[in-house]
Protein backbone atom coordinates (compact mmCIF):
# COMPACT_ATOMS: atom_id res chain seq x y z
CA UNK A 1 0.00 0.00 0.00
CA UNK A 2 1.43 3.37 -0.99
CA UNK A 3 1.71 5.78 1.92
CA UNK A 4 1.22 9.56 1.71
CA UNK A 5 4.28 11.65 0.90
CA UNK A 6 4.49 13.12 4.39
CA UNK A 7 4.89 9.65 5.88
CA UNK A 8 8.23 9.29 4.08
CA UNK A 9 9.33 12.47 5.86
CA UNK A 10 8.09 11.11 9.19
CA UNK A 11 9.88 7.78 8.83
CA UNK A 12 13.16 9.62 8.12
CA UNK A 13 13.03 11.00 11.67
CA UNK A 14 12.38 7.64 13.35
CA UNK A 15 14.67 7.29 16.37
CA UNK A 16 15.38 10.99 16.85
CA UNK A 17 15.26 11.73 20.58
CA UNK A 18 15.80 14.51 23.07
CA UNK A 19 19.28 15.09 24.43
CA UNK A 20 19.64 15.03 28.19
CA UNK A 21 21.21 18.02 29.85
CA UNK A 22 21.63 21.58 28.56
CA UNK A 23 22.00 20.65 24.89
CA UNK A 24 19.30 20.11 22.25
CA UNK A 25 18.90 17.69 19.36
CA UNK A 26 19.37 20.03 16.37
CA UNK A 27 16.96 17.99 14.23
CA UNK A 28 14.17 18.61 16.73
CA UNK A 29 15.09 22.29 16.97
CA UNK A 30 14.90 22.46 13.15
CA UNK A 31 11.27 21.32 13.31
CA UNK A 32 10.38 24.39 15.38
CA UNK A 33 12.42 26.66 13.11
CA UNK A 34 10.73 25.36 9.96
CA UNK A 35 7.35 26.35 11.38
CA UNK A 36 8.50 29.85 12.36
CA UNK A 37 8.83 29.11 16.10
CA UNK A 38 12.45 30.02 16.68
CA UNK A 39 14.19 29.75 20.03
CA UNK A 40 12.55 26.53 21.19
CA UNK A 41 14.50 23.50 22.35
CA UNK A 42 13.63 19.86 22.76
CA UNK A 43 12.33 20.45 26.29
CA UNK A 44 9.27 22.10 24.69
CA UNK A 45 6.43 19.71 23.79
CA UNK A 46 7.18 18.99 20.14
CA UNK A 47 4.63 16.46 18.85
CA UNK A 48 2.85 19.18 16.82
CA UNK A 49 6.17 20.54 15.58
CA UNK A 50 7.04 17.06 14.30
CA UNK A 51 3.72 16.68 12.46
CA UNK A 52 3.87 20.20 11.03
CA UNK A 53 7.46 19.86 9.81
CA UNK A 54 6.74 16.52 8.10
CA UNK A 55 3.68 17.92 6.35
CA UNK A 56 5.47 21.05 5.17
CA UNK A 57 8.48 19.13 3.89
CA UNK A 58 6.03 17.19 1.73
CA UNK A 59 4.51 20.44 0.43
CA UNK A 60 1.36 20.35 2.61
CA UNK A 61 0.50 23.47 4.62
CA UNK A 62 0.24 22.61 8.32
CA UNK A 63 -1.40 24.62 11.08
CA UNK A 64 2.05 25.96 12.03
CA UNK A 65 0.86 25.78 15.61
CA UNK A 66 2.58 24.00 18.50
CA UNK A 67 -0.81 22.99 19.93
CA UNK A 68 -1.70 19.39 19.14
CA UNK A 69 -5.43 20.14 19.16
CA UNK A 70 -5.00 22.77 16.44
CA UNK A 71 -5.24 19.86 13.99
CA UNK A 72 -8.85 19.20 14.97
CA UNK A 73 -9.78 22.12 12.69
CA UNK A 74 -7.22 21.37 9.98
CA UNK A 75 -8.00 19.81 6.61
CA UNK A 76 -11.03 17.56 6.58
CA UNK A 77 -12.21 14.49 8.48
CA UNK A 78 -10.59 11.16 7.61
CA UNK A 79 -13.53 8.80 7.60
CA UNK A 80 -12.60 6.03 7.54
CA UNK A 81 -9.01 6.80 8.62
CA UNK A 82 -6.18 5.31 6.60
CA UNK A 83 -2.42 5.07 7.03
CA UNK A 84 -0.98 8.56 7.28
CA UNK A 85 -4.11 10.20 8.68
CA UNK A 86 -3.40 12.77 11.39
CA UNK A 87 -4.62 11.42 14.71
CA UNK A 88 -5.44 13.89 17.48
CA UNK A 89 -5.61 12.48 21.00
CA UNK A 90 -6.47 13.90 24.40
CA UNK A 91 -3.79 14.05 27.08
CA UNK A 92 -4.95 14.00 30.65
CA UNK A 93 -8.05 15.85 31.84
CA UNK A 94 -6.97 19.30 30.66
CA UNK A 95 -9.06 20.15 27.55
CA UNK A 96 -6.23 22.34 26.26
CA UNK A 97 -3.69 19.53 26.16
CA UNK A 98 -3.37 16.85 23.52
CA UNK A 99 -1.13 14.71 21.38
CA UNK A 100 -0.90 14.43 17.59
CA UNK A 101 0.79 11.97 15.25
CA UNK A 102 0.37 9.89 12.11
CA UNK A 103 -1.78 6.77 12.04
CA UNK A 104 0.14 3.57 11.26
CA UNK A 105 -2.50 0.99 12.12
CA UNK A 106 -5.35 -0.03 14.41
CA UNK A 107 -6.18 -3.00 16.58
CA UNK A 108 -9.45 -3.79 18.26
CA UNK A 109 -8.62 -1.53 21.20
CA UNK A 110 -5.65 0.63 20.19
CA UNK A 111 -4.40 3.02 17.54
CA UNK A 112 -0.75 2.71 16.52
CA UNK A 113 0.85 6.13 16.01
CA UNK A 114 4.11 7.26 14.45
CA UNK A 115 4.75 10.47 16.34
CA UNK A 116 7.24 12.79 17.94
CA UNK A 117 7.71 13.40 21.66
CA UNK A 118 6.49 9.89 22.40
CA UNK A 119 8.64 8.95 25.40
CA UNK A 120 10.85 11.89 24.31
CA UNK A 121 11.53 10.41 20.88
CA UNK A 122 10.13 9.74 17.43
CA UNK A 123 8.80 6.22 17.58
CA UNK A 124 5.79 4.00 16.96
CA UNK A 125 3.53 3.64 20.00
CA UNK A 126 0.08 2.25 20.76
CA UNK A 127 -2.65 4.38 22.40
CA UNK A 128 -6.07 3.41 23.67
CA UNK A 129 -8.76 4.23 21.12
CA UNK A 130 -10.78 6.02 23.78
CA UNK A 131 -8.18 8.83 23.69
CA UNK A 132 -8.78 9.65 20.01
CA UNK A 133 -10.49 13.00 19.44
CA UNK A 134 -10.48 12.77 15.66
CA UNK A 135 -8.69 11.80 12.48
CA UNK A 136 -7.89 14.45 9.86
CA UNK A 137 -6.51 14.50 6.32
CA UNK A 138 -5.40 17.32 3.99
CA UNK A 139 -8.20 19.27 2.35
CA UNK A 140 -8.20 19.32 -1.45
CA UNK A 141 -8.84 23.04 -1.71
CA UNK A 142 -6.17 25.20 -3.36
CA UNK A 143 -5.92 27.26 -0.19
CA UNK A 144 -4.23 24.43 1.68
CA UNK A 145 -2.46 22.49 -1.06
CA UNK A 146 -0.95 24.34 -4.01
CA UNK A 147 1.54 21.68 -5.06
CA UNK A 148 -0.20 21.10 -8.38
CA UNK A 149 -0.19 24.78 -9.33
CA UNK A 150 3.42 25.19 -8.26
CA UNK A 151 4.54 22.16 -10.23
CA UNK A 152 2.55 23.14 -13.33
CA UNK A 153 4.12 26.59 -13.31
CA UNK A 154 7.64 25.21 -12.97
CA UNK A 155 7.00 22.53 -15.60
CA UNK A 156 5.77 25.06 -18.15
CA UNK A 157 8.96 27.05 -17.66
CA UNK A 158 11.22 24.01 -18.03
CA UNK A 159 9.45 22.84 -21.17
CA UNK A 160 9.82 26.31 -22.67
CA UNK A 161 13.54 26.25 -21.88
CA UNK A 162 14.08 22.71 -23.18
CA UNK A 163 12.20 23.06 -26.45
CA UNK A 164 11.46 20.11 -28.72
CA UNK A 165 13.45 17.41 -30.46
CA UNK A 166 17.26 17.72 -30.68
CA UNK A 167 19.95 15.25 -31.69
CA UNK A 168 23.15 17.29 -31.63
CA UNK A 169 26.24 15.04 -31.68
CA UNK A 170 28.04 17.56 -29.44
CA UNK A 171 25.31 17.40 -26.79
CA UNK A 172 26.48 15.09 -23.96
CA UNK A 173 22.82 14.31 -23.23
CA UNK A 174 22.31 12.73 -26.65
CA UNK A 175 18.92 12.65 -28.41
CA UNK A 176 16.41 14.70 -26.40
CA UNK A 177 12.76 15.67 -26.73
CA UNK A 178 11.03 18.13 -24.39
CA UNK A 179 14.03 17.85 -22.12
CA UNK A 180 13.72 14.05 -21.79
CA UNK A 181 16.93 12.36 -22.88
CA UNK A 182 16.95 9.04 -24.68
CA UNK A 183 18.65 7.39 -21.72
CA UNK A 184 16.00 8.61 -19.27
CA UNK A 185 13.19 7.61 -21.62
CA UNK A 186 14.67 4.14 -22.09
CA UNK A 187 15.00 3.63 -18.32
CA UNK A 188 11.40 4.75 -17.86
CA UNK A 189 10.27 2.08 -20.31
CA UNK A 190 12.69 -0.54 -19.00
CA UNK A 191 14.49 -0.92 -22.35
CA UNK A 192 18.26 -1.05 -22.85
CA UNK A 193 19.70 1.29 -25.46
CA UNK A 194 21.45 -0.96 -27.99
CA UNK A 195 22.12 -0.85 -31.68
CA UNK A 196 19.01 -2.97 -32.18
CA UNK A 197 16.68 -0.73 -30.10
CA UNK A 198 18.17 2.69 -30.89
CA UNK A 199 16.06 3.51 -33.95
CA UNK A 200 12.80 2.42 -32.35
CA UNK A 201 13.55 4.30 -29.12
CA UNK A 202 14.34 7.49 -31.01
CA UNK A 203 11.07 7.31 -32.90
CA UNK A 204 9.14 6.68 -29.70
CA UNK A 205 10.89 9.54 -27.92
CA UNK A 206 9.97 11.94 -30.72
CA UNK A 207 6.33 11.00 -30.18
CA UNK A 208 6.41 10.94 -26.36
CA UNK A 209 2.95 11.83 -24.96
CA UNK A 210 2.51 14.85 -22.69
CA UNK A 211 1.22 12.81 -19.76
CA UNK A 212 4.38 10.70 -19.74
CA UNK A 213 6.54 13.83 -19.95
CA UNK A 214 4.75 15.22 -16.92
CA UNK A 215 5.07 11.95 -15.02
CA UNK A 216 8.82 11.70 -15.69
CA UNK A 217 9.48 15.26 -14.61
CA UNK A 218 7.49 14.87 -11.42
CA UNK A 219 8.85 11.47 -10.37
CA UNK A 220 12.47 11.90 -11.45
CA UNK A 221 13.10 15.59 -10.75
CA UNK A 222 10.34 17.47 -8.90
CA UNK A 223 9.84 15.06 -6.01
CA UNK A 224 13.46 13.83 -5.53
CA UNK A 225 14.74 17.42 -5.49
CA UNK A 226 12.31 18.27 -2.64
CA UNK A 227 10.70 21.07 -4.66
CA UNK A 228 7.27 20.60 -3.02
CA UNK A 229 8.77 21.85 0.25
CA UNK A 230 10.26 25.02 -1.28
CA UNK A 231 8.73 28.42 -1.95
CA UNK A 232 7.36 28.74 -5.51
CA UNK A 233 10.19 31.07 -6.57
CA UNK A 234 13.01 28.90 -5.24
CA UNK A 235 11.21 25.73 -6.36
CA UNK A 236 11.18 27.00 -9.96
CA UNK A 237 14.92 27.79 -9.93
CA UNK A 238 15.81 24.53 -8.20
CA UNK A 239 13.59 22.41 -10.45
CA UNK A 240 15.13 23.92 -13.58
CA UNK A 241 18.61 23.25 -12.19
CA UNK A 242 17.71 19.67 -11.24
CA UNK A 243 16.58 18.99 -14.79
CA UNK A 244 19.59 20.62 -16.42
CA UNK A 245 22.38 19.70 -13.99
CA UNK A 246 21.03 16.62 -12.24
CA UNK A 247 19.23 16.25 -8.92
CA UNK A 248 22.37 15.66 -6.85
CA UNK A 249 24.32 18.54 -8.35
CA UNK A 250 21.35 20.89 -7.97
CA UNK A 251 21.05 19.91 -4.29
CA UNK A 252 24.63 21.04 -3.73
CA UNK A 253 23.93 24.26 -5.64
CA UNK A 254 20.94 24.96 -3.40
CA UNK A 255 22.94 24.34 -0.24
CA UNK A 256 25.76 26.57 -1.43
CA UNK A 257 23.29 29.34 -2.26
CA UNK A 258 21.73 29.06 1.20
CA UNK A 259 25.06 28.93 3.03
CA UNK A 260 24.53 25.55 4.71
CA UNK A 261 26.67 22.44 4.76
CA UNK A 262 27.06 21.03 1.25
CA UNK A 263 26.42 17.29 1.34
CA UNK A 264 23.95 16.83 -1.52
CA UNK A 265 21.17 15.66 0.83
CA UNK A 266 18.28 18.10 1.27
CA UNK A 267 17.08 17.60 4.82
CA UNK A 268 15.51 19.71 7.57
CA UNK A 269 18.49 22.08 7.92
CA UNK A 270 18.51 22.93 4.22
CA UNK A 271 14.72 23.28 4.11
CA UNK A 272 14.75 25.46 7.19
CA UNK A 273 17.35 27.74 5.62
CA UNK A 274 15.29 27.89 2.43
CA UNK A 275 12.26 29.09 4.36
CA UNK A 276 14.12 31.85 6.21
CA UNK A 277 16.43 33.06 3.42
CA UNK A 278 15.77 36.39 1.70
CA UNK A 279 14.22 35.15 -1.57
CA UNK A 280 15.89 37.49 -4.06
CA UNK A 281 19.33 37.04 -2.51
CA UNK A 282 19.00 33.24 -2.56
CA UNK A 283 17.90 33.27 -6.21
CA UNK A 284 20.73 35.61 -7.24
CA UNK A 285 23.33 33.42 -5.54
CA UNK A 286 21.83 30.27 -7.05
CA UNK A 287 21.97 31.79 -10.54
CA UNK A 288 25.61 32.84 -10.07
CA UNK A 289 26.54 29.31 -9.01
CA UNK A 290 24.87 27.88 -12.12
CA UNK A 291 26.70 30.33 -14.41
CA UNK A 292 30.02 29.38 -12.83
CA UNK A 293 29.25 25.70 -13.36
CA UNK A 294 28.39 26.21 -17.03
CA UNK A 295 31.56 28.15 -17.74
CA UNK A 296 33.64 25.26 -16.37
CA UNK A 297 32.13 22.71 -18.75
CA UNK A 298 34.07 21.60 -21.86
CA UNK A 299 31.04 22.17 -24.13
CA UNK A 300 30.61 25.78 -23.07
CA UNK A 301 32.11 26.95 -26.37
CA UNK A 302 29.13 25.51 -28.22
CA UNK A 303 26.20 25.73 -25.79
CA UNK A 304 27.39 28.46 -23.43
CA UNK A 305 25.27 31.32 -24.72
CA UNK A 306 22.11 29.25 -24.58
CA UNK A 307 22.92 28.01 -21.09
CA UNK A 308 23.50 31.52 -19.76
CA UNK A 309 20.32 32.78 -21.41
CA UNK A 310 18.47 29.94 -19.67
CA UNK A 311 19.81 31.03 -16.27
CA UNK A 312 18.83 34.64 -16.94
CA UNK A 313 15.32 33.63 -18.03
CA UNK A 314 14.89 31.32 -15.02
CA UNK A 315 16.12 33.99 -12.61
CA UNK A 316 13.68 36.51 -14.10
CA UNK A 317 10.75 34.07 -13.92
CA UNK A 318 11.57 33.03 -10.35
CA UNK A 319 12.07 36.61 -9.16
CA UNK A 320 8.69 37.50 -10.63
CA UNK A 321 7.13 35.02 -8.18
CA UNK A 322 8.62 36.78 -5.15
CA UNK A 323 6.05 39.10 -3.51
CA UNK A 324 7.05 42.75 -2.94
CA UNK A 325 7.84 42.21 0.74
CA UNK A 326 11.42 41.13 1.36
CA UNK A 327 10.58 39.62 4.76
CA UNK A 328 10.45 35.82 4.24
CA UNK A 329 7.99 35.44 7.11
CA UNK A 330 5.52 37.90 5.59
CA UNK A 331 5.48 36.94 1.92
CA UNK A 332 2.49 35.49 0.15
CA UNK A 333 4.59 32.46 -0.68
CA UNK A 334 4.33 31.36 2.96
CA UNK A 335 0.86 32.41 4.12
CA UNK A 336 0.89 29.91 6.98
CA UNK A 337 4.18 31.09 8.52
CA UNK A 338 3.19 32.49 11.92
CA UNK A 339 4.45 32.38 15.46
CA UNK A 340 7.18 34.00 17.52
CA UNK A 341 10.44 34.79 15.79
CA UNK A 342 12.51 36.34 18.60
CA UNK A 343 12.02 34.05 21.58
CA UNK A 344 15.25 33.61 23.55
CA UNK A 345 17.21 30.40 23.24
CA UNK A 346 17.47 28.73 26.64
CA UNK A 347 19.92 26.00 25.68
CA UNK A 348 22.82 25.83 23.20
CA UNK A 349 22.82 23.45 20.26
CA UNK A 350 24.65 20.22 20.75
CA UNK A 351 27.97 20.16 18.88
CA UNK A 352 27.91 17.84 15.91
CA UNK A 353 30.63 15.42 15.00
CA UNK A 354 31.09 12.53 12.64
CA UNK A 355 30.37 9.21 14.27
CA UNK A 356 30.82 5.63 13.23
CA UNK A 357 27.56 3.86 12.56
CA UNK A 358 27.75 1.73 15.69
CA UNK A 359 28.07 4.95 17.77
CA UNK A 360 24.99 6.59 16.27
CA UNK A 361 22.20 7.20 18.76
CA UNK A 362 19.81 7.64 15.84
CA UNK A 363 20.54 4.17 14.48
CA UNK A 364 20.32 2.41 17.83
CA UNK A 365 17.30 4.46 18.85
CA UNK A 366 15.59 3.23 15.69
CA UNK A 367 16.64 -0.38 16.35
CA UNK A 368 15.48 -0.24 19.96
CA UNK A 369 12.16 1.37 18.97
CA UNK A 370 11.56 -1.38 16.43
CA UNK A 371 12.40 -4.11 18.93
CA UNK A 372 10.24 -2.70 21.73
CA UNK A 373 7.33 -2.21 19.31
CA UNK A 374 7.48 -5.57 17.57
CA UNK A 375 8.37 -7.97 20.43
CA UNK A 376 5.18 -7.45 22.48
CA UNK A 377 3.09 -7.99 19.33
CA UNK A 378 5.03 -11.16 18.47
CA UNK A 379 4.59 -12.31 22.04
CA UNK A 380 0.81 -12.02 21.79
CA UNK A 381 0.82 -14.13 18.62
CA UNK A 382 2.97 -16.82 20.27
CA UNK A 383 1.06 -16.70 23.53
CA UNK A 384 4.04 -15.30 25.46
CA UNK A 385 3.68 -12.29 27.75
CA UNK A 386 6.38 -9.79 26.82
CA UNK A 387 6.01 -6.48 28.63
CA UNK A 388 7.42 -3.27 27.11
CA UNK A 389 10.03 -3.19 29.91
CA UNK A 390 11.19 -6.73 29.14
CA UNK A 391 11.24 -5.96 25.41
CA UNK A 392 13.43 -2.93 26.05
CA UNK A 393 15.84 -4.97 28.20
CA UNK A 394 16.09 -7.61 25.46
CA UNK A 395 16.64 -4.89 22.89
CA UNK A 396 19.41 -3.27 24.94
CA UNK A 397 21.22 -6.61 25.25
CA UNK A 398 20.98 -7.22 21.50
CA UNK A 399 22.37 -3.76 20.81
CA UNK A 400 25.31 -4.28 23.21
CA UNK A 401 26.29 -7.45 21.35
CA UNK A 402 26.08 -5.72 17.95
CA UNK A 403 28.01 -2.68 19.18
CA UNK A 404 30.76 -4.92 20.55
CA UNK A 405 31.32 -6.26 17.04
CA UNK A 406 30.88 -2.82 15.49
CA UNK A 407 34.43 -1.66 16.11
CA UNK A 408 35.99 -4.58 14.26
CA UNK A 409 33.46 -4.40 11.41
CA UNK A 410 33.85 -0.63 11.15
CA UNK A 411 37.62 -0.90 10.85
CA UNK A 412 37.33 -3.42 8.03
CA UNK A 413 34.68 -1.28 6.31
CA UNK A 414 36.88 1.80 6.59
CA UNK A 415 39.75 0.02 4.87
CA UNK A 416 37.45 -1.24 2.13
CA UNK A 417 35.72 2.14 1.84
CA UNK A 418 38.98 4.02 1.27
CA UNK A 419 39.89 1.67 -1.58
CA UNK A 420 36.35 1.86 -3.01
CA UNK A 421 36.21 5.66 -2.79
CA UNK A 422 39.47 5.99 -4.71
CA UNK A 423 38.11 3.77 -7.47
CA UNK A 424 34.83 5.74 -7.66
CA UNK A 425 36.67 9.06 -7.90
CA UNK A 426 38.68 7.72 -10.81
CA UNK A 427 35.46 6.66 -12.58
CA UNK A 428 33.70 9.95 -11.90
CA UNK A 429 36.61 12.02 -13.20
CA UNK A 430 36.13 10.41 -16.62
CA UNK A 431 32.46 11.46 -16.86
CA UNK A 432 31.09 14.74 -18.08
CA UNK A 433 27.67 16.00 -17.05
CA UNK A 434 25.90 19.35 -16.83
Amino acid sequence: MQQPSWMAEAWRELGQSEIRGPAHNPRIVAMFDELGHHGHGDETAWCAAFVGACLERAGIASTRSLRARSYLGWGGPADPPSVGAIAVLQRGSDPALGHVGFLVGMTGTHVVILGGNQANAVNVSAFDQSLVLGFRQPASSPATDTRGDKFDLALRHVLAMEGGWTDDPHDPGGPTNKGITLAVYARERGIDVTSQTLTELKAALRAIPDDLVRSIYESRYWQPSRCPALRPSLALMHFDASVNHGVGTAARFLQEALGVEIDGEIGPITLGAARTAEPRMALTRYAAIRRQRYRALPHFWRFGRGWLRRVDATLAAATHLVPPSSDPAQTEETPFMTGPTDAPTTKPYAPTETKSWWQSMTIWGTVLTAITTVLPLVGVVLGISITPELAEEIGQNIILVIQAAGGLIGTLMALFGRTRATALLQVRSSRTSL
